[in-house]
């Protein structure tokens, strides 16, 4: 991010200030307010900071309004449809796409890491059955501190390096876990012959009694899942991660603050909210009445996996993800099944229904994401989960950006104060 010459001019009682504007690459220009509060003595008000850039970053850019969503300058409909995670993950981290032999040492280095210490086993045990897998992650991967001592420097780039690795390479067998120790089956081991989003599903599906074979066209739309999924600019979860990384926390709490974060409905768990709702209309005959719920104004009840806070136009993302619940369910032939027949009516519905067109509803990524992990047999607990090992190697690429930055302060957001003013305190017997 560069300084222009401009400068914007704001007055108070009678005094004058000029705040520097900052040009990004592409995006709004930002107003600086670094010296704002030294200078004029006051704070400016941004619930949400919907309006505050809290860091300069050049990993993911989104535009709202066009619909479109860059990581590290390239589209997402261009790596969806000719890259795979793992390259993803290398671009997000290093800021450029690997050559064929860095490509093969980032993947071999992943696999080698998918195992988890043995002793780590023992923490899953120690959950309730019942426990949300999402209670399991925060708990095993905050714990995961505790096993690997030789990742925990911050200013040591390699132990960094390390750390990212291994995170990356372990939310899935610490999911898969969770998943497996959830229903009450045994742990499976992850299986260093099988690509990143096969071994995903190889470690959740397959049981000691008989061979589970990976069908191809699942492990792609699971790849497209976590690819999809990878990072998404300065989101609650990322800006939680920033905040807890910004006081010199080690890697592993940090992505253990941005999976407690992710677990919120209104942001990890909105495909689950998806399948939820999905399954409170039941059957195709009860849409319209739903639909004159959602259009009625004084009724509390939202359609959820349409729109987005971000995009106003489209989502890019459900449009890839749009093509692979297509693959899904024509493979699995699951077009029986209530519930997605439901899904399929009700996207319909939304793409030429002139109220969801002119609100511009379309269906996003939750929708069709719900929708895939649903036909594949996943349980709407897994949803967020599987977020939130997709959205890891985002988090580990704003953590490092963050943590290389010069400029880095630990976060300190300020407030607009209305409580009680300062006074004496009164013996109890005097109240």
């Amino acid at each position: 991010m560069a300084d222009t010459k401009r400068t914007a001019t704001l007055t108070l009682d009678g005094k004058t200030y000029d705040l520097p504007v900052l040009s990004p690459t592409v995006g709004p220009d930002v107003l600086d307010i670094r010296k704002l509060y030294a200078q004029a003595d006051v704070f400016t008000y941004d619930p949400g900071f919907t309006s505050t850039a809290a860091c300069d970053s050049a990993i993911t850019y989104i535009d709202g309004d066009k619909g479109e969503l860059l990581y590290r300058g390239y589209p997402i409909e261009q790596l969806a449809d000719k890259s795979h995670y793992l390259e993803v993950c290398y671009l997000l981290l290093n800021g450029e796409l690997p050559n064929k032999a860095q490509m093969a040492d980032f993947e071999g280095r992943i696999t080698r890491h998918t195992m988890l210490h043995e002793q780590i086993h023992n923490f899953f045990r120690g959950f309730r059955r019942d426990s949300h897998p999402m209670a399991t992650m925060v708990g095993v991967v905050g714990a995961m501190s505790a096993f690997y001592h030789d990742s925990l420097d911050i200013n040591d780039p390699w132990q960094r390096e390390v750390a990212a690795m291994r995170m990356i390479a372990k939310l899935p067998t610490i999911a898969a876990m969770a998943y497996k120790y959830s229903i009450g089956q045994p742990f499976v081991y992850p299986r260093n012959d099988l690509d990143y989003a096969s071994n995903f599903l190889h470690m959740c599906f397959s049981v000691p009694a008989e061979t589970y074979t990976v069908q191809p066209a699942l492990a792609k739309a699971m790849d497209r899942i976590m690819m999809l999924h990878a990072d998404h600019e300065q989101n609650a979860s990322t800006s939680t991660v920033r905040l807890a990384g910004s006081s010199g926390a080690n890697p592993f709490a940090c992505i253990a603050a941005g999976i407690a974060c992710l677990w919120g409905p209104a942001h990890g768990g909105a495909n689950q909210a998806c399948l939820e709702m999905l399954r409170e209309i039941g059957t195709v005959d009860r849409i319209p009445e739903f639909i004159a719920r959602a259009k009625d104004k004084n009724d509390p009840f939202k359609l959820m996996g349409f729109g987005h806070r971000v995009y106003k136009n489209f989502d890019p993302r459900a449009k890839v993800m749009k093509e692979s619940a297509d693959e899904v369910l024509d493979l699995l032939g699951v077009h029986n099944n209530p519930l997605l027949q439901v899904a399929k009516e009700l996207e319909q519905i939304a793409l030429h229904d002139e109220y969801f067109i002119e609100k511009k509803l379309y269906p996003n990524v939750d929708f069709y994401s719900g929708i895939i992990l649903e036909a594949m047999g996943f349980p709407t607990s897994m949803f967020t989960p599987i977020f939130a090992l997709s959205r890891t190697v985002g988090w580990i690429s704003q953590w490092k950006e963050m943590i290389s930055d010069p400029a880095g302060k630990i976060g300190r957001p300020r407030q607009l104060y209305t409580g009680a003013v300062a006074r004496d305190y009164l013996e109890v017997e005097n109240r």
